[in-house]
């Protein structure tokens, strides 16, 4: 009898009437509901394994040697190159910025765009550090600290990195080796 409680509960008769025949009967709206959103779990999982596998962009202040450092440091560390490279001054890099309303003279951020989506500050650079090789992404625990604590500490390097670290006359070039993973 409970079975066929449940099969009632499941299905719905068509004409609106109980035949007492299977044959009679089709899946309600929860269970359409319920293949709807597992297609639309699968169809979300394809996205984001799609995103995982498609190149990340990093945007950084090419006149910078800490960035210019940082951008060495992420190629000698992403064997299956994970990401591809801009200048923040270049045009990809202004577009980017104007579009997200950053200031696209004083810059203050690398920047990392995944898809539609671009992350800033350390944020940005824990995002990347999880996507190297080696011990790098545990440093993605500190993913736990408050964003406004993390960003303080990034803002006061970033605020002296041309003191401490020195800036170039010119933008970043690329070796010939690199130039496939430079925008």
């Amino acid at each position: 009898m409970a079975w066929l409680e449940v099969e009632s509960f499941l299905c719905s008769p068509l004409s609106g009437e109980n035949t007492g025949r299977s044959t009679t009967r089709r899946p309600n709206r929860l269970i359409a509901q319920s293949a709807a959103r597992r297609m639309e779990f699968r169809i979300t999982n394809e996205m984001t394994d799609r995103a995982e596998t498609e190149p990340k962009l990093i945007l950084f202040d090419g006149v910078c040697n800490l960035c210019n450092g940082f951008v060495d440091f992420v190629i000698r560390r992403d064997p299956n190159k994970h990401f591809r490279f801009g200048t923040l001054q270049s045009e990809i890099g202004q577009t980017t910025l104007k579009q997200h309303g950053l200031a696209t003279k004083d810059f203050d951020t690398v920047l990392l765009v995944e898809g539609d989506r671009v992350w800033t500050k350390s944020t940005a650079a824990l995002r990347v550090l999880r996507q190297l090789s080696g011990a790098w992404p545990l440093t993605y625990a500190f993913i736990i600290v408050p964003r406004m604590l993390r960003d303080a500490v990034y803002t006061l390097i970033g605020n002296n990195r041309y003191r401490i670290f020195g800036k170039s006359s010119s933008c970043r070039v690329p070796t010939a080796e690199e130039l496939d993973r430079f925008v």
